[in-house]
């Protein structure tokens, strides 16, 4: 096999998508506004996944850590990451919710818990993900 094939210039670019986040964003027809959606790298969720990471002390271990992963903020994260527009730190946007982070005005803007959840799932299947970040929490308490 020729090392050729694996050359960046070979690489499939996986293009961006779109999706009705919520319902509550209309055009003028009554229509769902669509948001431009791109997939992360693993880079960036390897940097995501780092910052919800944080080492909590062991009850009763002096000295001795373990990991606690915050999976909603990571979510939350993933998705900011991966909306291309509505752009989510655009300041203007920002203040007419009344927010000051890209994470609050996503939970602002989509702030229906059901659609939020499936806004997750897509944005998470579309990076790769075959099951959700919920479900292997889930699966992982049982």
């Amino acid at each position: 096999m020729s090392l050729k094939r694996f050359l960046k210039q070979h690489k499939k670019v996986k293009e961006n998508t779109t999706y009705p986040a919520t319902k509550s964003l209309t055009d003028e027809n009554g229509n769902p506004l669509l948001w431009t959606i791109r997939a992360l790298t693993t880079k960036e969720n390897d940097e995501i996944r780092e910052d919800c990471t944080i080492e909590v002390p062991v009850k009763g271990k002096p000295n001795v850590y373990r990991n606690k992963f915050n999976s909603s903020k990571y979510v939350a994260k993933m998705i900011v990451a991966s909306v291309v527009e509505p752009n989510l730190y655009d300041k203007e946007l920002q203040d007419s919710y009344g927010v000051m982070t890209p994470e609050e005005l996503l939970k602002e803007m989509v702030d229906n818990p059901s659609e939020y959840q499936d806004f997750a799932t897509f944005v998470q299947e579309y990076c790769g993900f075959d099951t959700s970040m919920e479900e292997k929490v889930e699966e992982a308490k049982n």
